[in-house]
């Protein structure tokens, strides 16, 4: 459930649809009218509606208002009863049920309020061997568990695992079945961790290199890949998503994997971009990072760089993989022989406007700088500098664009004393002075990067917040 808004008053959908139902009885209000209307009354009272179904309920048939329902609810109860009665029209129940589902959160709450998981899961389960129904149970199943990763119980996890083993030779099934997996694995450590030692991770793997020719099978299982190695549940203070990356790569080969996978789609922009993503999340020894080079990861984040540079979420990801392979030493080495900083800085130029872009190329050619005398000549001689200064200047107000220009500013001087005179002519001081003034969380990096380009720091801090003289 969502634990940010718990400070916000809540009511429950019967509350909601009673004053609905007095706007229209007792005040003569047509429906949209007492629909707005009663929005309108908890809204000022400070009631978070995010999980009211704001609709007016229908009757299912010509019968009295008692029997006026939600149709996310009369869906359920629908499936319900062909459940009893095993007939044919289950399909149809549980489409009309997912088409409710993905109306809004709202719809999937109430209903699953209503203990709709286990009748999901009942269908599920009677589904046996007809793939259609069971394809329809998978796609109920996953649509209701969005944002609803609670209900999946022991036996869901069972019936997933079972279900992705069984039906390897599906791709359809495949990819509900993983579509599912996500969705109950996101902000839920509890789920991941049983789902990996039930075996999801081999199953993931498996189908993406079965699949490789596939590229919604290989991008669905790829998502599904990088969700387990997610920190993401408030509730838990230490997670797996360490481990659950190390076995990824040490237990199912996942590196190689993905590498393939990448190799098998050289055209297709939206597979490359999650097969990256997914590898900068699995980078998380040096050896993996070398690993990822010696594969051809390396190469095919380039070549994808290069013939891509338009793309914007596209760059995004590139420059964060090359961020996350570059914290190994040769690896850096290998990057900058690749002409990787002539592509980052390009990329940095062409998208100035967008802040995550300017954020993660800076922070790349920051990785690539560190202790590497022979890297900074390039990035100065690149233009490396004068980018992240520009990209300063274009977002003053974005904290972590300061954080990594003055980063990178000061390994680019930190052993190379000869840079600091062009990079102040640049301007740089006066830039990075902004920056301290600006954001508190800048004062570090900032601070260092002055001193290491030779200027008064002292100065900068005459105003630190505290009152009094400055000697106590």
């Amino acid at each position: 459930m969502h634990f940010a808004d718990m400070a916000k008053r809540r009511i429950t959908q019967e509350t909601f649809d009673a004053v609905v139902r007095e706007n229209i009885d007792e005040f003569e209000m047509d429906e949209n009218e007492a629909l707005r209307e009663a929005i309108e009354q908890f809204e000022s009272q400070g009631v978070d509606l995010s999980n009211i179904v704001k609709a007016v309920p229908k009757a299912s048939s010509e019968e009295t208002t008692e029997d006026q329902t939600h149709e996310v609810l009369q869906a359920l109860d629908s499936l319900r009863s062909t459940l009893e009665s095993s007939s044919t029209s289950m399909l149809e129940g549980l489409k009309l049920f997912t088409e409710q589902c993905s109306l809004g959160f709202a719809q999937r709450y109430l209903a699953a309020q209503k203990e709709a998981y286990p009748t999901i899961l009942s269908c599920c389960q009677s589904a046996g061997e007809d793939k259609e129904t069971l394809s329809a149970a998978l796609a109920a199943l996953y649509s209701l568990t969005d944002g609803q990763p609670d209900l999946l119980d022991g036996v869901g996890q069972e019936f997933l695992i079972a279900t992705l083993r069984t039906h390897q030779g599906d791709p359809a099934l495949t990819c509900l079945a993983i579509r599912a997996v996500r969705h109950c694995c996101l902000k839920h450590e509890q789920n991941r961790q049983d789902l990996v030692k039930a075996g999801v991770l081999a199953l993931l793997t498996g189908t993406i290199t079965r699949y490789v020719e596939r590229s919604e099978v290989v991008k669905e299982a790829c998502v599904a890949l990088r969700v387990m190695t997610f920190d993401d549940d408030v509730r838990v203070p230490f997670g797996h998503a360490h481990e659950h990356a190390k076995m990824i790569v040490l237990e199912h080969n996942g590196l190689k994997v993905i590498v393939e996978a990448a190799k098998a789609h050289p055209e297709n922009m939206s597979v490359l971009s999650e097969l990256c993503a997914t590898l900068s999340r699995l980078a998380v020894r040096n050896e993996f990072c070398q690993d990822i080079v010696d594969l051809g990861g390396l190469k095919f984040m380039m070549t994808l760089l290069a013939d891509s540079l338009d793309c914007q979420d596209l760059v995004k990801q590139v420059l964060s993989a090359l961020r996350a392979i570059a914290g190994n030493d040769d690896v850096k080495d290998a990057v900058v022989n690749a002409g990787g900083t002539e592509l980052i800085v390009m990329a940095i130029n062409r998208h100035m406007g967008n802040a995550q872009v300017c954020e993660q190329g800076c922070a790349a050619l920051c990785v690539l700088a560190l202790r590497k005398p022979s890297n900074c000549k390039v990035i100065m001689e690149s233009g490396g500098a004068l980018a992240a200064l520009q990209a300063m200047k274009a977002h003053p107000a974005e904290v972590n664009v300061q954080k990594q220009s003055c980063m990178l500013l000061r390994n680019l001087v930190a052993r190379t004393r000869d840079f600091s005179q062009p990079i102040l002519e640049m301007g740089a001081e006066a830039l990075i002075g902004q920056a301290l003034a600006s954001h508190r969380d800048c004062g570090d990096v900032g601070r260092a990067a002055l001193r290491d380009l030779g200027c008064q720091v002292e100065l900068r801090e005459l105003w630190t917040g505290k009152k009094g003289s400055l000697t106590n």
